[in-house]
Formats: structure tokens, C-alpha cells, sequence
């Protein structure tokens, strides 16, 4: 709690600003010949982070019939669970960029990701760029739930590769290079994302998000959305309706910062 006026405003902070209140999520139609209309709005108090709210948007446009075949989003509202969530559950194709495959040491210069590793998955085994097969694989939990495989290769394999000063820095012990992997649909989902994600194609496809930005703007300059003139999350969201539907202004209050989301 942040406010004595107002039990569900929460301080909450994103790229270095700090706002007492909520946020709002609009998720828009962008059709190119048709009228681009807002037909989903979501809001929470400011500490909920844009991936927790990416499902309740697919239950709500489900529960309205009226799920896209792609929904164009914001970083912050894919991960790889999200995209087979989407479409198993859904149909729907989750369209955003995902994280890079990247070392979580710091290299300088060249050093093998984790997409350099075949993995087998019947096998439950990982083959490292040098050939040598995983020793350990084991089924774990991250503190969050998710459920991961930690794959561990020898220290006895590493300490002697000719190429170990770009795979790990792991030092002397029974490990050498571990993997982290998420499950078999996930990964795979993640690692074909990555992949699509650096290619022209891709890029000028989800050029079309940028869209929502627009409709931000006018949200905040017309409406000024980013005030609430009520108290509670529940007014607060009957107000941001109200915006959508007839552009009635908002009134002074806590703040309630609209978020990036886009649907097709």
C-alpha cells in the first residue's frame, strides 16, 4: 500500500520513472483495411509486470470471441511459455521479440550460446561444438516455478578442450559448462523465435506494432489517461472504459500508466 486515500494504488516503477497508482493495457485492432479499434482493456495496479498480463488478455478476448490469429505485443509481454500458451490454447500466434541467446558470463569476442549445443531430448543428453556428451541432466524448479532441465557437462571434458576459453569459465570442481533449459515445446518455441527475429522478413512484419503507439499518445493527450479521478482499481478500470468508449477525460488522481499492446 502507497496511499492512505486509496487502498489499491501501488508504487510501481518502470524504465527509471516511478508513478503511485495503476497501469492500463489496450489491446487494438489493426486490420489494414479496416477501422482500428480498441476491443480490450486491462488494468492493474502498478506493480503487476506486462508478462503476467498477457493470458488474462487471451481469456478476455476468448471470452468475447473475439481472438486474433496474431497478436502483435511489446517485449515485455512474451516469454517462450507464452507463445506455446497462445497457440495451444488459443490459436493464437504471439507475435514480439524474445531475449537473444546470449552467455550469462561476461566474454569478450566470440563464446558458444547454448543454440551452438544439439540437444537430444529422448536421450535427455546435450552434445557440446567439440563432440563430448553431457554427463548429468536433471529435472529442477526456478524459486518463480517454472520447471527447467539443468544439463552438466564434465569438468574432466572442459578443463582439457582446446576451445574451452569460449564455452565456460567454470572453475576447477565435479561441472564444467551447464545449459539451462526450459521444456521441449518452450525451447524449441524460443529457439525458433530467436532465430525468426533476426531476419528482415520478420522485422518489417512486426513493424506493425509501432501502430499502438499512436494510440497511446492519443489516450494520454485527448483522454489523459495517465490520471484516474477514482479511487480503487475496479472504478479505476470502469473509468478507463469510459475513456475507450466516449474519450471522456480523466480527472486528477493517481497515476495509470498505459502500456504497449496491440492485438490483430
Amino acid at each position: 500500500m502507497s496511499s492512505p486515500y486509496d487502498p489499491d494504488a501501488r508504487y510501481g516503477t518502470k524504465r527509471g520513472s516511478g508513478w503511485c497508482g495503476y497501469k492500463v493495457h489496450l489491446s487494438e485492432t489493426c486490420e489494414p483495411d479496416a477501422p482500428h479499434l480498441i476491443i480490450h482493456v486491462a488494468t492493474t495496479d502498478a506493480t503487476v509486470t506486462d508478462t503476467e498480463v498477457t493470458e488474462a488478455v487471451h481469456q478476455g478476448l476468448a471470452a468475447r470471441e473475439l481472438v486474433p490469429d496474431e497478436h502483435d505485443v511489446d517485449a515485455g509481454y512474451v516469454t517462450a511459455a507464452h507463445i506455446v500458451a497462445a497457440r495451444d490454447a488459443h490459436g493464437i500466434e504471439l507475435l514480439g521479440p524474445v531475449g537473444l541467446d546470449t552467455c550469462h558470463e561476461n566474454y569478450e569476442g566470440e563464446h558458444f550460446t547454448q543454440s551452438a549445443f544439439r540437444i537430444d531430448w529422448e536421450a535427455r543428453t546435450a552434445t557440446c561444438p567439440q563432440g563430448k556428451v553431457s554427463a548429468s541432466w536433471s529435472d529442477q524448479r526456478k524459486s518463480s516455478g517454472t520447471p527447467v532441465s539443468r544439463v552438466h557437462f564434465t569438468a574432466q571434458d572442459c578443463a582439457v578442450c582446446p576451445v574451452r576459453g569460449k564455452c565456460t569459465k567454470a572453475a576447477n570442481g565435479k561441472w564444467g559448462r551447464s545449459l539451462t533449459l526450459l521444456p521441449q515445446d518452450q525451447q524449441e518455441a524460443l529457439e525458433d523465435r530467436r532465430r525468426e527475429q533476426l531476419t528482415g522478413q520478420w522485422q518489417q512484419r512486426y513493424n506493425i506494432r509501432a501502430g499502438v503507439e499512436g494510440t497511446i499518445s492519443q489516450a494520454v493527450r485527448r483522454t489523459r489517461i495517465r490520471r484516474t479521478r477514482y479511487t480503487g482499481l475496479p472504478k479505476t478500470h470502469l473509468g478507463h472504459l469510459l475513456v475507450v468508449e466516449f474519450g471522456i477525460p480523466s480527472g486528477v488522481g493517481h497515476a495509470a500508466r498505459p502500456m504497449e499492446d496491440s492485438s490483430w
